[in-house]
């Protein structure tokens, strides 16, 4: 079922909405004089277009003034009148995964609705486990369940010990190895991407992301993604996805592929960074002192957890330095002054 948006396509047989990822999260947001709009899907987002997976085919939606494309991510459910395909409103969103630029005053909705969220890493100079956390913090604020996935192993001399690194970032944490390029990758996912289920692709340019969409979806060579090689050196790749796209997969799901994100700011992300790192989450009410920056007070739990060797310094280091980024990049309302940094 690889729809592609058309002006006048029309699918012979209408699918259920639970296929597309309906449930009653967004039933109860209907109201009764909304029974007649048609329920759609955001596919494409561009800056002066939308288009939509309705039951019966892609559309390409009407939009009516001054409304701002911006306000839309791929994956998001809309109401449509099913006569002039004219955008009625957007639903509220089950999950969101929403990234904030540098110098940007507000977050990007990168993609909507997503059940799990793909991470997408090497094993070679691209694993990085400080930009793992990150992308981890992102599922975790915008309720997607997170999985590491492991390309290139065939190119490592130590799998294991990436597999190990990997499944230390989170407790429970699902690591899979997967080659992007075989057919298998489909029935190892599979888990993931069942009928109605949406995933959503993060990771460097370079790891295989739009070659594991490939893969996924079945595209034939034309509707396939770019892809791209990376240089040997650093094992860095070039952007061959630009837009984010909702395709649909062959067992049954939805697939949303993002380009590879050069930066990637954590902000308003408190409760994503407390579920990534539990461990010293877990450990803080045990300190002698309620406001315990564990850096240098007596009677530290976490420094104590440190010193034995249950915790590991380096995991601390980095969890002192997301939770300062996101203190200094998470804006708070104050009054009559308006939008100001966060304080500790």
């Amino acid at each position: 079922m690889a729809w592609s948006v058309t002006d006048h396509s029309v699918c012979l047989h209408p699918v259920p909405p639970d296929s597309l990822g309906w449930s009653s999260f967004f039933d109860d947001q209907l109201e009764r004089h909304e029974t007649d709009l048609a329920r759609m899907r955001i596919a494409t987002v561009h800056r002066s277009r939308l288009t939509a997976l309705s039951l019966t085919g892609p559309v390409k939606l009407t939009l009516p003034v001054h409304t701002n494309t911006g306000d839309f991510a791929v994956g998001d459910w809309v109401l449509v009148d099913p006569r002039t395909q004219t955008l009625h409103r957007r639903l509220n969103r089950k999950s969101v995964l929403e990234r904030r630029t540098e110098g940007s005053r507000t977050p990007q909705a990168a993609a909507a609705n997503v059940d799990t969220l793909f991470v997408v890493t090497s094993c070679n100079a691209d694993f990085n486990p400080a930009r793992l956390e990150r992308y981890l913090a992102l599922a975790n604020q915008g309720g997607a369940h997170p999985v590491i996935l492991l390309t290139k192993a065939d190119t490592a001399a130590d799998v294991q010990t990436y597999q190990r690194q990997a499944a230390e970032l989170q407790r429970g944490l699902a690591v899979v190895t997967v080659n992007p390029r075989l057919p298998e990758a489909a029935s190892v996912l599979s888990p993931w991407c069942g009928v109605g289920q949406t995933v959503a692709l993060v990771g460097s340019s370079g790891v295989g992301k739009s070659t594991l969409v490939n893969t996924l979806t079945g595209l034939d060579q034309e509707g396939a993604q770019e892809t791209g090689s990376i240089r040997e050196h650093d094992a860095k790749g070039r952007h061959t996805t630009t837009a984010r796209s909702l395709h649909a997969i062959a067992g049954g799901g939805w697939v949303i592929d993002t380009p590879g994100m050069r930066t990637l700011q954590v902000s308003d992300a408190a409760d994503g960074i407390a579920t990534l790192f539990a461990e010293i989450t877990e450990l803080a009410p045990a300190c002698r002192f309620r406001d315990c920056t564990h850096a240098h007070e007596p009677g530290c739990a976490v420094r104590a957890a440190v010193a034995d060797g249950r915790l590991d310094p380096e995991r601390l280091t980095r969890w002192r330095k997301l939770l300062t980024e996101n203190r200094d990049n998470t804006p708070v309302s104050s009054g009559p002054r308006g939008r100001q940094k966060a304080g500790r």
